[in-house]
């Protein structure tokens, strides 16, 4: 069972997505938050297995949200946002957040979406999220740029997973691509993902374009 936390300041749109949420049997929706604030209260009080959050919510942002239930520990985070990428979006990405979920998503690919984060798979509609990388790839960088020793830790195999990470390949994908079984690529992941310390693919699929892997 996926414990889920909706947190959405359009009342109309969270009760579509909990009414969505709540016809599945393996999804249970153990509560609700109209804003950021509340959402990391929840966060704290229920420990959720995700958070679906909603990016632009009174009180607190849902980046600022993300940021503070990732910090914590708490769950993982799915963002919800309209197909116009913005600034917005990108700062979820390095807050931590483990995915993110267009808005006009179907019923079923919704579904589907907070199953994928549940088994530790982040990237969300492959072809979306390469749209999504690519796009933060071409922003002017605002940060300090990762520093490209933080590689040196990783295997060559590691690095190759990497790369496909940042091209917005699933498991399978990369399995191919590289010529080994599904379930080596996702043991690559977690052992990357820890010497990095990452916690989610979009994050390591960031890294990977900020250093040109």
């Amino acid at each position: 069972m996926i414990r889920v936390l909706v947190a959405e300041d359009q009342s109309a749109v969270r009760a579509g997505l909990v009414l969505i949420l709540g016809s599945a049997s393996d999804i249970e929706v153990v509560g609700e938050a109209a804003d950021g604030e509340r959402a990391v209260a929840l966060a704290r009080e229920l420990r959720p297995d995700l958070v679906l959050m909603d990016v632009q919510m009174p009180r607190l942002d849902g980046v600022s949200a993300t940021r503070q239930v990732v910090a914590e520990g708490l769950a993982d985070v799915l963002v919800l946002t309209t197909f116009d990428l913005d600034e917005y979006v990108f700062g979820a990405l390095r807050a931590g957040a483990s995915g993110f979920l267009l808005k006009n998503t179907e019923a079923r690919d919704l579904l589907e979406a907070v199953r994928a984060v549940g088994r530790g798979e982040g990237l969300i509609a492959p072809a979306v999220t390469r749209r999504l990388i690519a796009e933060f790839a071409a922003k002017p960088v605002r940060e300090p740029a990762a520093d490209p020793s933080v590689l040196n830790t990783l295997t060559r195999r590691e690095r190759e997973v990497l790369s496909c990470l940042g091209e917005g390949l699933s498991n399978a994908e990369a399995a191919v691509r590289l010529g080994m079984a599904e379930a080596t690529v996702k043991t690559h992941v977690s052992r990357l993902l820890g010497k990095l310390n990452l916690r989610s693919r979009v994050q390591a699929a960031v890294l990977a374009q900020e250093l040109g892997v």
